[in-house]
């Protein structure tokens, strides 16, 4: 009971952490004139309004900005990404880094708390409006869906009944 607690825990902290970071972002950026937004991660690919879907060598790193949540393998994966800052909720890893340029691409570089390697680079796949999709040096793949600003997402585990935990008594 202890050990799903714990967890628990720490999937909710993880989960207010990154709805944290998402609200530290603006929306204004879509209204700015993009004399401060990143560059396109490819020179030269245009300058006009893309097809809606990114895909491998046209990756926009304002694009990925968000609260990002899904299902890999049965298990919850939770990616907030505000001022090209990243943290990540995965099984009962919890990792955080930056959006990195890397060789032209942008790179979710991370160090995850418990040691783990399985998400620590990741390469974006494409990104639209409502999917990311992010292949993981360890070997994963993630296909996530936007999450709702203000929301918390559907279908994300809940903690366990407390009712047979003592109180704590009052100081």
């Amino acid at each position: 009971m202890t050990r799903s607690l714990r967890t628990g825990a720490i999937a909710v902290a993880a989960l207010a952490a990154s709805f944290a970071l998402t609200a530290c972002g603006s929306d204004d950026a879509k209204k700015d004139s993009g004399a401060d937004a990143p560059a396109s991660a490819t020179p030269g690919a245009g300058g006009g309004e893309g097809s809606g879907e990114s895909g491998v060598g046209s990756v926009d790193a304002a694009a990925l900005e968000g609260t990002w949540v899904g299902l890999t393998d049965g298990r919850h994966v939770t990616v907030s990404i505000a001022a090209r800052k990243v943290a990540l909720v995965a099984d009962k890893s919890v990792c955080q880094g930056d959006v990195k340029d890397m060789g032209g691409e942008p790179m979710l570089a991370l160090k995850c708390t418990d040691g783990g390697t399985e998400r620590t680079m990741g390469a974006i796949d494409s990104v639209d409006g409502s999917k990311l999709v992010v292949s993981w040096d360890g070997g994963a793949k993630d296909t996530l869906a936007k999450a709702e600003a203000g929301k918390l997402p559907s279908g994300m585990p809940s903690l366990p009944d407390l009712g047979g935990l003592p109180e704590v008594p009052a100081p």
